[in-house]
């Protein structure tokens, strides 16, 4: 089936679902993304989606092979207002239980159609594509040295191992430590945090995720920590 089928295949499913006419134009969502999370520290992973619309009450997502995966309405005050942005995660299993390939078989690469209807009867479709192009895990550390920390890692430039062999494009790294939250470009490999946010830390061990984010918008994040200790607040 070619792609340009595949997706009239699923415009057509949607339209029959959804009971609306053939002849209405669908408009995209402002937002449509499915992509992939991995935690190189837990060695889980999972399937997560992430879509923006204007007053949809009726939302669908299609697989590949045009069965429908997912499935939401609103009811009540959603079914007459609408809503607009949803996001959710889907479980994320460790490897060692459900093995790599038996999860990317369930959610193969290619085009996934989104179909929405608004409170009003227009039709919302989009056709993202979901990626196995996985990043391998940032190496991290951390350095506490007089009341800074700055945190690092290595650039990410291949999939971990095991995982499809896909050209790795990394467009950003994202940092997370608590509260604190900051997204870089590609071209950066550390980060310090501001002096503010450290004093307000408590002394102790302190968690941070480091997240490299493929073009594809698969993205893989590993786990450290670092220590503050007497001094290192003042």
């Amino acid at each position: 089936m070619t792609k340009r089928t595949r997706l009239l295949h699923g415009f057509l499913i949607g339209v029959v679902a959804l009971g609306l006419s053939a002849t209405v134009q669908a408009q995209e969502f402002s937002i449509a993304r499915i992509y992939i999370e991995y935690n190189a520290s837990a060695e889980d992973l999972g399937f997560h989606v992430s879509v923006d619309g204007e007053n949809w009450n009726r939302f669908r997502i299609v697989h590949p092979n045009g069965t429908t995966i997912f499935d939401v309405e609103g009811r009540g005050a959603y079914g007459q207002l609408g809503m607009t942005e949803l996001f959710f995660e889907g479980a994320e299993p460790a490897l060692a239980d459900f093995p790599l390939a038996n999860l990317l078989a369930l959610m193969p690469e290619g085009t996934y159609t989104f179909i929405g209807r608004t409170v009003d009867g227009r039709t919302l479709m989009s056709t993202p594509t979901l990626s196995h192009a996985v990043p391998a895990g940032p190496v991290v550390s951390a350095k506490v040295d007089d009341g800074e920390v700055q945190i690092r890692w290595r650039r990410v430039t291949a999939p971990p191992p095991g995982f499809p062999n896909r050209p790795i494009q990394i467009v950003g790294y994202q940092v997370i430590v608590g509260s604190f939250q900051v997204t870089l470009p590609a071209s950066v490999t550390k980060v310090n945090l501001p002096r503010e946010f450290v004093k307000s830390l408590e002394r102790g061990e302190h968690a941070f995720e480091v997240l490299a984010i493929d073009v594809s918008g698969n993205q893989t994040l590993t786990e450290g920590t670092f220590e503050i200790g007497r001094g290192d607040d003042d």
